[in-house]
C-alpha cells in the first residue's frame, strides 16, 4: 500500500475527530469511488467514439437479434 499526506485545515481536524470519523478509510472510500466515476466516463466515451465509427455500419434488427439470442441461451 501506498502512502498519501494531505493538509486540512485545524478546524476541520478538530470537527473530524469530534465525530470519530477514520480519515484514512473515508478518504480510501471516497477515492475509489470517484476512480469508478471516471472509469465510467471514460468508458462512455469510448463506447461514444466505437458508436460514432460503427453507424450505418450495424443493422440495428440484427443487434436485436443477437442479444435475443444471447440471453435465451443463458
Amino acid at each position: 500500500m501506498s502512502i498519501i499526506t494531505i493538509r486540512v485545515t485545524r478546524e476541520m481536524k478538530e470537527k473530524l475527530e469530534k465525530y470519530n470519523v477514520n480519515v484514512s478509510e473515508t478518504v480510501r472510500e471516497l477515492l475509489n469511488k470517484y476512480l469508478i466515476e471516471l472509469e465510467l466516463k471514460d468508458l462512455a466515451e469510448r463506447l461514444e467514439l466505437l458508436k460514432e465509427r460503427l453507424s450505418g455500419k450495424i443493422d440495428p434488427k440484427l443487434v436485436v437479434e443477437l442479444v435475443r439470442g444471447d440471453r435465451e441461451t443463458r
